[in-house]
């Protein structure tokens, strides 16, 4: 029988230091907010590095965890194949995408709409992006909370709040989505980037530490590699084959073709790109994350494959939750690691999400604020609304798309798994992505033609769905039938374009800019570097914490020199960004920025 560790007072304890630690990050990124500039793209001032690991962790979320996990149990290898598909949609990126983000010299990401097709069409985005990206926020809360409120053993608790009676899986959403809310609408992108920057470094310890302390439990006592050689003899015999959807070449290629538009063309990504500082650093930061997508899920799914023989019977284990197998990483974390670790994993999940969540809101507030409330401000009022105002507009945007956002992730319980939420999800953003990628990649279409193919794309997709098509398959389905469609109204479309067309004028200096390489700013860059002194204070926090959790108690199976081996990771990355940090002042008194 096996006895998993129960979440105590010090996990609890640093589980609350980390939403602190979150809260100040926005509080730290307000002061950095000098303007709306700053607010939405950090002045242009994000290091590349920076950059590439907040935009990295901002796709590893509690999906990975939660739902991915579960696949991952199911699956088998076939999983290792299906989520290292980003890296090959990174190097995309590095080749191409991330250049022309950063040459197409925006303020907001669908301005890029506005400059390459029409004001109307990025309107038409505005409005109809607004609902699924407040069901993605919805959707990454609820696969969160499953996690948290399954680690923390309060799920199917009642709890009273006044009148109010919530599960514990209602109230964790209440709680972590009030907390996202506050620190994004704090501080803007320069909080989401620096904590996404706190939040990889959770993940990668965390990651780091469970994976040899599963095989090596798996091992029993003979090693990490004899733990290797019995998941190889006990698994499934068709556990290291692709089955299922893993084996389904429709759903590969699909799979892949939504990586690739998630990964070079969505919006949070590009707001990545053109918040560092030159072309190289976009290029940079492509490359990084492209390593990273190749690496860091392996560091997740071997240890749930490993779970596979340690908990052959998830279902036994919670009976209660509609996808037991969802569970599998946290009940790893709950039988091989000490109180604090624990503490420790579960923050780590909730750093992923966040971070997930923080790009929507960013985004979403940016194009309201410059793409609608300022262009109907100088209709309306005949002038440019302030900084000030600007900026209380989209913190209230944030204010609102968060509320919305926990919301709905009340009600998705009622539509299924979580793994299977998300595929229906994705693959409806499918529509909207193919235009943007097509209208970069050949600007020889007429202003209508964005607003044309993502109207087809979605259409049909809707269509097939609702008649019940290949409902066997559905990300194959809508995702194949969106790109085909989108692909050929936007071929077809270039039979109307005119360059001599005045309603082409903004195309022809985007193209422009698209072909004009933007100079290397490495003065800039050095200045931008010094963030990294915050990052690695907090790290340094979070490292003494864990060591000095290692005086708690522990137990055979979780002893508590995990923690003392977690916090070392901790301080020596602590130190390291600190170090670097005092090298990049050097730099930039040595180089000093131009004046205006």
């Amino acid at each position: 029988m096996l006895t998993f560790n129960t979440v105590d007072g010090f996990d609890y304890g640093l589980i609350a230091l980390y939403f602190a630690i979150v809260i100040c990050v926005g509080f730290y990124a307000a002061h950095k907010n000098r303007g709306t500039d700053d607010y939405f793209k950090a002045g242009g001032q994000v290091p590349w590095a920076l950059a590439g690991l907040s935009n990295w962790v901002s796709g590893f979320s509690a999906f990975m965890f939660v739902a991915a996990a579960g696949y991952t149990y199911r699956t088998g290898v076939g999983a290792i194949v299906v989520f290292t598909m980003a890296t090959w949609a990174y190097l995309v990126g590095y080749f191409y995408f991330s250049k022309m983000w950063r040459r197409a010299r925006l303020d907001t990401p669908l301005q890029f709409l506005t400059r390459r097709y029409s004001p109307s069409t990025t309107y038409f985005y505005s409005v109809t992006a607004i609902v699924p990206q407040v069901v993605g926020i919805g959707q990454g809360l609820y696969i969160l909370c499953i996690f948290v409120s399954t680690a923390l053993g309060f799920g199917d608790k009642t709890f009273h709040l006044g009148s109010m009676e919530l599960s514990g899986m209602l109230l964790s959403i209440l709680v972590v989505g009030i907390v996202m809310v506050l620190y994004t609408v704090i501080g803007g992108l320069w909080a989401a980037v620096l904590s996404d920057a706190v939040q990889s470094i959770i993940i990668v310890v965390m990651t780091v530490i469970i994976f040899p302390v599963a095989y090596r439990y798996l091992g029993q006592g003979a090693g990490i590699f004899a733990g290797f050689e019995r998941l190889w003899k006990e698994a499934p015999p068709d556990f290291f084959t692709l089955q299922g959807t893993s084996g389904d070449p429709w759903f590969l290629v699909a799979f892949l073709i939504n990586c690739m538009l998630g990964y070079n063309v969505a919006w949070h990504l590009a707001q990545r790109y053109y918040s560092v500082p030159d072309e190289r650093g976009a290029r940079k930061m492509a490359l990084l994350c492209a390593v990273l997508s190749f690496v860091g899920p392996l560091l997740w799914i071997l240890p749930v494959m490993a779970a596979r023989i340690i908990f052959p019977d998830m279902a036994a284990l919670w009976p209660t939750l509609k996808e037991p197998t969802e569970a599998t990483y946290v009940s790893l974390a709950l039988l091989l690691l000490p109180h604090g670790l624990i503490g420790f994993v579960v923050s780590a999940v909730l750093s992923a999400t966040l971070g997930q969540a923080n790009d929507a809101f960013n985004w979403l507030s940016a194009t309201t604020t410059r793409d609608i409330y300022v262009p109907m401000h100088r209709r309306l009022r005949g002038t440019t609304p302030s900084d000030r105002q600007q900026l209380r507009v989209a913190q209230a945007t944030m204010f609102i798309v968060g509320a919305l956002g926990i919301a709905v992730a009340f009600y998705i319980p009622r539509f299924g798994g979580a793994f299977d939420f998300a595929l229906h999800y994705y693959s409806l953003t499918s529509a909207f992505m193919m235009p943007v990628a097509l209208g970069m990649i050949y600007r020889k279409t007429p202003w209508w033609s964005g607003i044309a193919s993502c109207s087809a794309a979605l259409s049909v997709a809707i269509t097939l769905m609702m008649l019940g098509v290949w409902k066997e398959n559905p990300l194959a389905r809508n995702v194949l039938s969106e790109a085909f469609m989108a692909t050929l109204v936007f071929a077809l479309s270039a039979r109307w374009y005119r360059a001599d067309d005045p309603k082409h004028a903004e195309l022809h200096r985007l193209d422009h800019d698209l072909r004009t390489p933007v100079p290397d700013a490495p003065a800039a860059a050095a200045s931008g570097l010094g963030v990294y002194g915050v990052i690695g204070t907090l790290s340094l926090v979070l490292g003494v914490v864990l060591m000095l959790c290692t005086l708690l108690p522990g137990s055979v199976l979780a002893p508590a020199r995990h923690n003392l081996v977690a916090g070392g990771l901790l301080l020596l990355i602590g130190l390291g960004l600190r170090r670097l940090a005092s090298g990049s002042r050097t730099a930039a008194h040595s180089h000093p920025e131009p004046k205006p």
